[in-house]
């Protein structure tokens, strides 16, 4: 019976849980901004990673006559612009979802800062 694993509200990892509750920073405009312009930069550099990888391969042509070896080859290629490309949309897709999160908590903040308090 003790080789079982433990379920997971066993007492040994409720601390766990509770320390890490405790150390989430709250969701600000300025840490959505930053993230958007990192995520921005990688997708950037992705981007010219690409275009590089890419001339690259276009430049130098595989020298073999074995078919075998050709389609391996094009293969591998495909697979590295592939995943290149995968990285540069994903970070081009964070960048714009955290900028646009970023401007729905500044027209959040905003708005409750115009409307005046409910009177008594």
């Amino acid at each position: 019976m003790t080789d079982l694993p433990q379920s997971a509200e066993s007492p040994e990892q409720a601390p766990l849980a509770a320390s890490s509750d405790a150390t989430t920073k709250p969701l600000t405009s300025q840490r959505c901004i930053i993230g958007s312009a990192i995520a921005g930069v990688m997708a950037f550099g992705m981007y010219n990673m690409t275009h590089a990888i890419a001339l690259s391969f276009a430049a130098h042509k595989v020298q073999s006559d074995n078919l075998i070896v050709q389609r391996i080859s094009a293969a591998v290629r495909t697979l590295v612009i592939g995943m290149t490309t995968l990285g540069m949309g994903v970070s081009g897709i964070a960048a714009l979802g955290l900028f646009a999160l970023s401007i729905q908590l500044i027209l959040q903040r905003n708005n409750q800062s115009s409307t005046p308090p409910p009177s008594n």
